[in-house]
């Protein structure tokens, strides 16, 4: 879909055709759209309608300061400053399979070698530039909720609606951790307040065609690996 495409499709096409974005075009996105998809992004189900979440949708000098102290702190091998509860090993077993498995579609796919520790290198860097898409979406949480697992679970639909939102409206958009490496630098930036825990953020632009990476469709466990069924046959 294009910027101007009005197109309706139906959910099962939307969530098929989403992919995530690591090549954009530096069109800008008007705020009138981010309005819409923000407000679509909204309708997630949330524990008593307790709507923890906020979205602080940045773009233009802001979040140039935020590329580049995010990228500097982390070139000059500044510790992980992630407000957000990380795992002290990172992933293992299945969840490091899967994880690898999708560093190998996208290096193979843009053509970089393994040997090949420049490129590699650069590829980290536009992560931690938020693969210099026009638009960063900073979802964070209130901080009194912060230990609430289920506030967390809220958060995520909706930075899932968030971002289905605007795949229906033809923008790419990636969620990236690695975009908030460097919290402080972020808060500053997007002009956080201190009752919020910043939680993710979303990169979003208009998705390059040519950005071979682009395409890639990360692959899915089969049902039989991940769902139980109990009671259908009885």
């Amino acid at each position: 879909m294009t910027e101007t495409a009005s197109e309706k499709v139906d959910f099962e096409t939307l969530v098929a055709q989403r992919r995530s974005t690591r090549g954009y075009k530096p069109d800008p996105v008007s705020r009138e759209l981010m309005e819409e998809i923000i407000e679509i992004a909204k309708r997630a189900p949330s524990s008593m309608n307790t709507q923890p979440w906020h979205f602080h949708a940045v773009t233009g000098a802001p979040l140039e300061l935020i590329r580049e102290g995010n990228t500097e702190r982390m070139m000059a091998g500044a510790k992980v400053d992630r407000e957000i509860k990380m795992s002290d090993h990172g992933y293992q077993g299945v969840h490091r399979d899967r994880q690898v498995e999708i560093a190998v579609q996208l290096f193979e796919a843009m053509g970089i070698e393994r040997h090949d520790k420049e490129r590699r290198q650069d590829w980290v860097m536009r992560g931690f530039r938020q693969f210099d898409a026009p638009v960063s979406v900073v979802v964070t949480m209130d901080k009194e909720l912060a230990d609430d697992t289920v506030a967390h679970f809220d958060v995520g639909a909706a930075t899932y609606g968030l971002v289905l939102a605007a795949t229906s409206k033809g923008l790419g958009c990636v969620i990236n951790g690695q975009g908030i490496m460097q919290s402080a630098v972020v808060r500053e930036h997007a002009n956080i307040p201190e009752d919020q825990v910043i939680m993710t953020c979303v990169a979003m632009g208009w998705p390059d065609p040519d950005f071979v990476a682009n395409h890639v469709v990360s692959r899915r466990s089969p049902n039989e690996d991940v769902v139980d069924f109990v009671g259908f046959d009885d």
